[in-house]
């Protein structure tokens, strides 16, 4: 009889170290990185130089920065790199040479919830370096959320709900300048 509530204890004691361990697992870093990104089928016949990303000024936002925001634009200036990169829709061969400004104008994260909806607007503006003129602009709104089975504790899914915000907010603009005006289709490659 000893060993049955022993061998019980041992396993009530294992699920509860379990879920003691579960409970205290720390937030994941941020990651705006956005997955699964092809190269794209359309190309822009311009050669991206520079990318920055800053803060709106108060009298341009359309709700609320954190007052962290700083952290938040260097990531996002980084994964949207990344994910032009990988879609190859910048053409280093072109004459025309562009910047991009992505300015945060919103990045709202509820302090309470289950699934932490958190939204994000951005604006995203191509200069063309010769002449200033601006040949692409478009405020992309998006929203993520971490739905309750992702994470028990409430720090970790809303830290992925930002995280999923700012890559939505990112593919969103991908899409906006693969259908925008200025895209065009690939030639297709011969085959040798």
């Amino acid at each position: 009889m000893q060993n049955a509530s022993t061998g019980r204890f041992a396993r009530i004691a294992a699920i509860g170290l379990t879920a003691l361990l579960a409970a205290c697992s720390p937030p994941q870093p941020l990651n705006f990185s956005v997955q699964n990104v092809q190269p794209s089928p359309v190309k822009l016949d311009a050669d991206l130089r520079t990318i920055t990303v800053t803060p709106a000024a108060p009298n341009e936002r359309t709700g609320d920065l954190p007052p962290a925001v700083a952290g938040i634009t260097s990531t996002w200036k980084e994964a949207t790199q990344e994910a032009l990169s990988r879609s190859a829709l910048f053409n280093d061969d072109s004459r025309r040479h562009v910047n991009l400004e992505v300015k945060v104008l919103k990045f709202e994260n509820p302090p309470m919830g289950i699934t932490f909806p958190t939204d994000t607007d951005a604006s995203y503006t191509l200069i063309d370096r010769q002449d200033g003129s601006i040949i692409f602009r478009k405020v992309i709104s998006a929203q993520g959320t971490t739905p309750m089975d992702f994470a028990m504790v409430g720090a970790v899914r809303a830290r992925e709900s930002i995280n999923r915000s700012a890559q939505n907010n990112i593919a969103g603009f991908l899409r906006a300048l693969e259908t925008s005006q200025i895209a065009t289709y690939r030639a297709s490659k011969p085959i040798s």
